[in-house]
């Protein structure tokens, strides 16, 4: 716990540090409750730093066992130390030094899983963003590059399989059943990509050829006897490593690639330069235990960290304020590698539906801040939705004002300009600007403006003339950052009554518009189409171009029909989409009205229904917008109970009015064969979301209790079991399939977390009393990141009925958790507590005791720097 939680860093306050690190060779002996370190750096004064300056590295809970300068040891005088930090005087003006610096650690009770821990058995590490200081004094910063050696010794007995950074070097024995590894990793690279792993691991191998002709080999570890359930991550590694050497030219530079995957682990995963240590939620599948959804997990997270090798790792971030430029920039890249492997509209979708329902309510409450924030006090609060997503978004939006050869020539000039640097926003898009030659002065302000902002299009039409009226709008929010009109492309197509896009030349005032796009410049702007030959259909904001809210009073008749012809199927979707969300909105204000609702989802079930279109994208036409988004769409004074039974109404209705088409298609391809192929999983999709819409249409859980029965893959099966449990929670058969699920998978930690998510978020009266008594089972830990996700996060984020009771039990439970898990683990604590985060949304009554449950973790005598931070802004 600290007591400097009013300390804030300022990106204007950054300056180069007074001495560089070159090298860094490590030894790592670990032993049964403890490890010892010994680090030796190589330090150099940075050229111009003064020569009064001490060298003062960064510390988290460290013991010091022994301090030496060139090998001489440091009389204490010398220097100062803390478990925080080590400050040293008195240092050599010039010429290179070493400094040797021993500490002792004790990775069994580090339970906040960051620096060196052990799990199951197994020790690793987690480095990012501030872990490498837990496990030697350092200057723990992204713009420090060195090369490491690296020799861990441990017992052979436990841990066989010795794994860091690089390539290995050399290994071999050591009296007393010990051995030792020594691994080099010949690019500069800062200390939170730092990995090691020492374990007893199974392993699968393979390997790669790259476009060069280099052999690598690749490897991943993981638990025994679960390596069997990691080759399809191998498969979406290799073909991740393909994907980068056709899309982007980048080849892999090491001659081995290792994964490990662990499971307990704070992250996703972690791109370690050639080691990259996961969550084995995102290795680990089969069919038996595996959704169709994990899989996709499985793929997407390979492909990000593998991706990261060029860009997070070859070129890094300077500072924590340019996350995005890596992370950003990686999620664009792993968006488009599923993009190219699957279907490029289904990954445009369901990328914009986590926007909407993860990024847009962030930017639009008080844990609101820029893609490239300007301040923090705990950088690990802002791995955000922001950070990532709307950073992707950014990505995108360059390579649609620049088209796909020139953003191609910007992205070859940005690794050819800074690879082995530690750059900032203003390097890459500088790029960008030379390979493109094109301003992009007005778009660089999304990097700096918070919010969402809206773009309000306005349409008139007389005498085959159509004038397209845009202007944008930032609010100020919570940031407090500016509001100028920032460079907005907006993708168009003009529909035509046939179903193909109108050709018509754009005459533009305060706006371009070229090639299918109005680029917005300013705050206003006009487009003009003239000789056209009917009224065309206006689709607009195609592919989602801007990550805006689209104001854009488009009449029902016109959005229905772009539904139905709209040669763009993002813009198929996006019409259906925005009416059902309208729909839903105005229902969860007033109540649903059957007759109201009846020609939107009568056009749903259409999209369902259409085989024209692939099964995913008519499993996207098919699927209603989560409570989440619809209290969002609401606006002010949500009453969650209300979105919820809105939310139920329209299912069932949908499911009466899919009659006999919905029954067709449930029973098209039941029970075929299990297959990862787009298709496959675009059918299971199709017929799972509908098994809910008809179940609830005929207040009956027969269906779902004999797919539950018959199942044959995970994902039916799960599906199945949702159905009974959001939807018939007190019926026997319910009871009965959720013991059987328990038992079935009473040993895989990875199945478990789905029975526990599945409870958790099941909305109905009961549901805090079912989330407390699982609380309680045997197998609930909360010291694991995933287990508490699956229950604290299951509820309090995907069970907004249940956790805004209008009594605040809801909250009080999850403030009672956060509190106990804070003490184990800031990090999980503090993100699971953004749960909160649009609580000033919320009607009066709840509004008031969602403050006060706010108000009393904030007063907490022992809470975190993590936790007090997401409290205190979701208070300000």
């Amino acid at each position: 716990m600290h007591d400097d939680d009013e300390q804030v860093i300022r990106l204007e306050d950054y300056r180069p540090t007074d001495f560089l690190i070159h090298e860094v060779d490590l030894l790592v002996c670990l032993f049964e409750g403890r490890a010892e370190v010994r680090a030796a750096l190589t330090v150099e004064r940075r050229p111009g730093s003064p020569e009064a300056a001490s060298l003062s590295l960064d510390g988290d809970e460290l013991t010091l066992t022994s301090l030496a300068l060139d090998g001489e040891r440091l009389p204490e005088g010398s220097y100062e130390v803390s478990p925080e930090a080590l400050t040293l005087h008195g240092l050599p003006a010039s010429g290179r030094f070493t400094l040797s610096i021993g500490t002792t650690l004790e990775p069994e009770k580090n339970t906040k899983l960051m620096g060196l821990y052990r799990t199951r058995g197994v020790w690793c590490t987690q480095c990012e963003a501030e872990g490498f200081r837990r496990i030697t004094y350092f200057l723990d910063r992204p713009d420090v590059l060195a090369t490491y050696r690296v020799r861990i010794e441990a017992p052979r007995a436990a841990a066989p399989v010795l794994l860091a950074n690089g390539n290995p070097v050399e290994s071999g024995p050591l009296e007393g059943g010990r051995h030792f590894a020594l691994w080099h990793d010949p690019h500069p690279k800062p200390s939170y990509l730092f990995a090691l792993v020492a374990g007893d691991l199974d392993v699968l191998k393979d390997d790669f050829t790259t476009a060069g002709g280099r052999k690598v080999d690749l490897a991943i570890y993981t638990e025994k006897g679960l390596s069997a359930r990691s080759v399809y991550a191998m498969d979406a590694l290799k073909r991740s490593m393909a994907w980068d050497e056709r899309r982007f030219g980048r080849e892999y530079d090491l001659d081995v690639f290792n994964i490990v995957a662990v499971s307990d682990f704070n992250m996703g995963a972690m791109e370690n330069k050639g080691l990259n240590v996961f969550n084995h939620k995102y290795v680990l599948l089969d069919p038996d235990t595996a959704t169709d959804g994990d899989y996709a997990g499985v793929e997407t997270v390979i492909a990000h960290e593998y991706f990261h090798n060029w860009t997070g790792n070859r070129i890094t971030c300077r500072d924590w304020f340019q996350l995005c430029l890596k992370e950003g920039l990686t999620v664009y890249r792993d968006q488009e590698f599923t993009a190219d492997e699957r279907s490029r509209a289904v990954k445009r979708i369901a990328s914009v539906q986590l926007l909407k329902s993860q990024q847009f309510p962030e930017d639009q409450g008080p844990l609101q801040h820029p893609v490239r924030p300007t301040r923090y006090r705990e950088i690990n609060n802002f791995y955000t939705a922001t950070v990532y997503d709307k950073g992707a978004e950014l990505v995108r939006m360059i390579a649609t004002i620049l088209g796909p050869e020139r953003f191609r020539a910007g992205m070859d000039l940005y690794f050819e300009r800074h690879d082995g640097e530690a750059a900032t926003i203003e390097d890459f898009l500088l790029c960008f600007e030379e390979a493109g030659g094109r301003s992009l002065e007005r778009f660089r302000l999304w990097y700096a403006q918070a919010g969402t902002p809206t773009l309000s299009v306005r349409e008139t039409y007389a005498d085959g003339r159509l004038t397209l009226s845009l202007s944008q709008r930032l609010a100020r929010g919570a940031a407090g950052t500016g509001t100028e009109p920032m460079h907005m492309p907006v993708r168009f197509g003009l529909v035509g009554s046939n179903g193909a896009d109108m050709e018509a030349v754009p005459r533009a005032e305060g706006a371009k518009a070229e090639d299918g796009i109005i680029h917005l410049l300013e705050e206003k702007g006009e487009v003009v189409f003239e000789g056209l030959p009917e009224r065309p259909l206006v689709s607009i904001l195609r592919d989602f171009s801007a990550p805006v809210t689209l104001d854009f009073p488009q009449s029902r008749e016109d959005r229905l029909a772009l539904a139905r012809l709209d040669p763009d199927a993002f813009g198929r979707w996006r019409a259906l989409a925005d009416l059902v969300g309208e729909t839903l909105a105005d229902a969860g204000r007033t109540g649903f009205s059957p007759a109201d609702a009846a020609p939107v989802l009568q056009a749903v079930a259409a999209g369902a229904a259409d085989e024209a279109l692939e099964p995913s994208l008519r499993a996207q036409m098919a699927a209603l917008p989560g409570e989440g988004e619809i209290a969002r769409l609401v606006g002010q004074d949500v009453d969650p109970g209300r979105v919820h039974r809105a939310r139920i109404a329209a299912m069932a209705e949908l499911g009466r009015i899919g009659g006999e088409s919905f029954a067709r298609l449930l029973a098209e391809g039941a029970g075929e064969p299990f297959s990862p192929a787009p298709d496959s999983v675009g059918r299971r999709a199709l017929r799972n979301t509908i098994l809910a819409f008809v179940s609830l249409a005929a207040g009956d859980a027969s269906r779902a209790e004999r797919q539950f029965a018959g199942a044959t893959n995970m994902t039916d099966r799960l599906a199945a079991l949702a159905v009974l449990a959001h939807h018939f929670p007190r019926e026997a058969a319910t009871r009965k399939a959720l013991e059987r699920f328990h038992d079935t998978y009473a040993g895989d930690d990875l199945v478990l977390d789905k029975w526990f998510m599945l409870q958790a978020s099941a909305a109905h009266e009961d549901a805090l009393a079912d989330v407390e008594r699982l609380a309680a089972h045997p197998a609930f830990k909360l010291a694991n990141p995933n287990r508490a996700r699956a229950l604290i996060g299951g509820f309090a984020s995907a069970n907004p009925l249940a956790f805004h009771r209008p009594d605040g039990a809801g909250y009080r439970f999850v403030a009672r958790m956060l509190t106990e898990l804070d003490r184990l683990n800031p990090q999980t604590a503090a993100r699971l507590a953004t749960a909160f985060r649009s609580w000033r949304s919320l009607e009066p009554g709840r509004r008031e005791l969602a403050a006060q449950t706010l108000r009393a973790i904030a007063q907490g005598k022992q809470i975190s720097r993590d936790l007090k931070d997401i409290v205190d802004r979701s208070l300000q």
